[in-house]
């Protein structure tokens, strides 16, 4: 506040002494107010240009400030010039020399007001920023997740980038029992039925294999003796060997099923 107030108070009585001088070197009655911006208006011009090109090259900052310099001078020599003379004389009278150089303020301070515009337009595009332009978004913003982007590949780079070999595709798995995948739910084996007699028949190897793929399934496991106590509760009787067999097979094939998955 106290900045803006002598600041203005400056510009009041430097105003009114030029529009004095202004009269005395016999400029027109209403152009007589016009005369103080041209001096003092150009200072201020000089100024806001020294901080538009605080980033400029030294040349360009020193010709702006022998400008300021300049004019700040006239300015003073012109106040300081009206209040000698008010002294020396009741009337304020001007010789040849000085009527001339206050003449001459008015051109001198068009032409520098062009080339300093011409000095900060051409700052400004040297350095104007490159701002990067992004598509125009006319579309609302859907709901759903955005679409993944396209990495777009130049033909340059399809050529250096190495070519992908085809993978052979893992063989068919037959219906055989060895390399069949396991069901996704083993039918529970039917329960045996005694011969006639009381005798117990034998379980077959197909029931077997069926019960320890059941297991698998469900423990992960089979196990022999595991095998033969459920296949006894079932009815049956159970030799030593084939049921170890049909565990063996259970086991095989899953192997083989996980073997399959991986190359896949």
């Amino acid at each position: 506040m106290g900045i803006t107030l002598i600041a203005t108070v400056g510009f009041v009585l430097s105003y009114d002494a030029l529009r004095q001088m202004a009269v005395a070197a016999h400029i027109s009655g209403p152009l007589t107010y016009l005369f103080p911006l041209v001096i003092d208006g150009f200072i201020a011009l000089g100024v806001t240009a020294l901080l538009i090109l605080r980033t400029a090259p030294l040349r360009s900052r020193l010709y702006v400030w022998t400008l300021v310099t300049l004019a700040t001078g006239a300015s003073i020599w012109a106040n300081a010039l009206h209040a000698i003379r008010l002294n020396e004389q009741a009337r304020l009278h001007l010789n040849n020399a000085t009527v001339g150089a206050l003449s001459a303020i008015a051109p001198l301070a068009l032409a520098g007001a062009v080339h300093l515009y011409l000095v900060i337009n051409r700052h400004l595009t040297i350095n104007k920023p490159v701002v990067a332009a992004e598509p125009p978004t006319d579309k609302a913003p859907s709901e759903g997740p955005p679409p993944p982007a396209t990495t777009v590949i130049s033909a340059k780079q399809r050529q250096t980038q190495p070519t992908a070999t085809p993978q052979p595709k893992p063989p068919t798995a037959t219906a055989s029992p060895a390399t069949a995948p396991p069901p996704a739910a083993a039918t529970p084996p039917r329960k045996a039925t005694p011969k006639p007699g009381g005798r117990k028949s034998s379980a077959p190897d197909a029931y077997l294999l069926e019960l320890a793929r059941q297991m698998r399934n469900e423990t992960g496991a089979v196990r022999r003796t595991d095998l033969e106590r459920t296949a006894r509760a079932e009815g049956y009787t159970v030799d030593r060997a084939r049921a170890q067999k049909a565990a063996d097979t259970a086991l095989e094939e899953a192997a083989t099923t996980t073997k399959l998955a991986t190359a896949a």
